[in-house]
């Protein structure tokens, strides 16, 4: 009975080493060490973990399509009439000042442009990005429009920060026939070709571009036009008549009635 006590006793104390080492093991396999798991089960390597982060970086790369914006004030453009005639003022008054020379003036609005829309699409090729960037929109007439050619400036650019790395502009022409409702319109550029990025870094942009635009100078900042008066010619110097005889000078009484 002794000896049966003591190797339990024995026996007992075995299993319980036996479950404190497997506790410690499965702790330092946890903690997140260098070495390996427990029996080296269950633990990537560090170059492991690394190598498929990058995978995943390329595969979002290799989706990565820059959107198209629209910069404030890109996305409208009027064009406007002549103005009418000015009226003429009463004799003996000033005339009046015509109110329709601005160029925001709604009466003389001709046309105004909107864009309602833009989509890309991207592929690659040879190490470069392509994409096809389109532009729709609709054209409004005004009060003074007139069936014919409405030319549009459209301008397609892709940047990078500061650095413009594609960019096109477009006269786009849309014929419009009837001036009693809407004109749809839409641009395709499919000639967009840039470095494939490495970074999600690009940004294309799409809208109407006017150019720089014409400040007109106050009227007294114009250049005042003065009439330059050149002298006359002097006539050439008449020579002095010889004087009478005495005697011989002319009176009232020599006037035959």
């Amino acid at each position: 009975m002794v000896f049966r006590s003591s190797n339990s006793r024995f026996v007992a104390g075995f299993v319980s080493m036996g479950f404190m080492l497997i506790v410690a093991g499965c702790q330092s396999s946890d903690g997140g060490g260098s070495g390996g798991g427990f029996l080296g089960v269950g633990k990537k390597d560090d170059a492991a973990i690394n190598a498929e982060v990058a995978k995943v970086k390329a595969s979002d790369l290799r989706a990565y399509c820059p959107k198209v914006t629209l910069r404030e004030g890109t996305a409208v453009y009027s064009t406007y009439g002549k103005a009418g005639a000015k009226p003429k003022a009463p004799k003996g008054q000033e005339p009046a000042v015509a109110t329709d020379t601005t160029q925001d003036d709604s009466a003389r609005l001709a046309y105004q442009a909107s864009i309602g829309d833009v989509t890309r699409d991207c592929t690659r090729e040879n190490g470069m990005l392509k994409m096809k960037i389109a532009v729709a929109g609709r054209i409004v007439p005004g009060p003074t429009a007139t069936p014919g050619t409405i030319t549009l400036p459209i301008r397609i650019a892709v940047v990078e920060g500061d650095k413009v790395l594609y960019s096109q502009m477009y006269q786009h022409k849309v014929q419009v026939s009837d001036t009693s409702t809407a004109t749809q319109f839409v641009l395709n550029d499919s000639n967009v070709s840039v470095p494939e990025p490495t970074a999600a870094s690009y940004q294309a942009f799409a809208g109407f571009d006017e150019g720089p635009k014409k400040v007109q100078k106050s009227d007294e900042e114009q250049p005042v036009k003065r009439r330059v008066r050149r002298p006359k010619p002097k006539a050439p110097p008449v020579a002095n008549a010889p004087a009478p005889a005495q005697g011989s000078q002319t009176t009232i009484s020599d006037i035959p009635r």
